[in-house]
């Protein structure tokens, strides 16, 4: 049984993860002034920040065609008995039910789709884990069972320093962020039901990164050893520093360190930091 990994860009894999574990990509767009990109292909993340510093009009995002799944499947379909694609959050984007289209209308070989729940490198870690176990020989419903552990023991928070461009992209609702910004509260978001939603409003950034330590520290205790990923938008010094101390501080867990991308920065705005994490096989 030969099981092929897609995702999508929104995992921000780096090209040499893709290579190695042999993942395909489809990406997601960022509309900008100038044009339309892909990102991960055609722009990158610094380059992505650089364009809307003094841009007069807010991007915009865009799934992937259909027809870019369809493409694709039919084209693992000479080499792979069955698929399984991973993809963002379907509360935020309908790239996963894009992904499930596809596959229906794909006739020579089997789709399996799995709604990750979130975005970026904490999706990337179910995607890793997928593509490492395709490579053993698992079976499309083998790896979905081992994606649906995972998934409870996943979880991931995210501090923004304007809840703005949530609130313009359809991603948190007015309410939340009126109050956000009306008691200049750091807040911190998370998941749940596939949507992102206020977990807490803290009054300070730093006191916000010291709750969400308190919130891996329950997870350290509750799991032994976890895989974590720092991520963040256009501050990686300050990200960088939280992760030294992290890793000092929870030696048992294994840190990488990632960054938002266009579409999801298009979302969080520049200095968003995010933790997550779930537990390690």
């Amino acid at each position: 049984m030969k099981t092929a990994v897609v995702t999508d860009s929104t995992a921000y894999l780096t090209e040499d993860e893709r290579a190695r574990y042999n993942i395909r990509m489809v990406p997601l767009s960022v509309n900008l002034e100038d044009g339309t990109y892909e990102e991960e292909v055609t722009i990158t993340a610094s380059e992505f920040y650089e364009k809307v510093r003094n841009a007069k009009a807010f991007p915009k995002t865009t799934q992937p065609p259909v027809g870019k799944f369809v493409e694709l499947f039919e084209e693992l379909s000479k080499d792979y008995d069955e698929i399984v694609t991973i993809h963002l959050s379907s509360g935020i984007s309908g790239t996963y039910q894009g992904a499930v289209q596809a596959g229906d209308m794909v006739d020579n070989i089997d789709v399996y789709a799995f709604d990750s729940e979130v975005a970026c490198s904490v999706q990337g870690m179910f995607v890793i884990e997928a593509a490492k176990m395709a490579e053993q020989g698992a079976s499309a419903k083998e790896i979905l069972a081992k994606l649906d552990d995972l998934k409870e023991s996943m979880d991931a928070y995210f501090i923004v320093d304007d809840l703005a461009h949530l609130q313009r992209g359809g991603r948190l609702s007015a309410a939340a962020a009126l109050i956000g910004g009306l008691l200049q509260v750091k807040p911190i978001l998370h998941f749940v039901d596939t949507k992102i939603v206020p977990f807490e409003k803290i009054r300070t950034r730093k006191k916000a990164l010291r709750r969400v330590e308190e919130l891996i520290a329950a997870a350290v205790e509750n799991y032994g050893s976890l895989q974590a990923t720092v991520i963040h938008s256009n501050c990686e010094e300050e990200g960088q520093a939280w992760m030294a101390q992290l890793q000092k501080d929870y030696p048992t867990v294994d840190f990488t360190f990632s960054y938002f991308g266009p579409v999801i920065a298009t979302h969080l705005g520049e200095g968003a930091l995010a933790l997550g994490w779930m537990k390690k096989e």
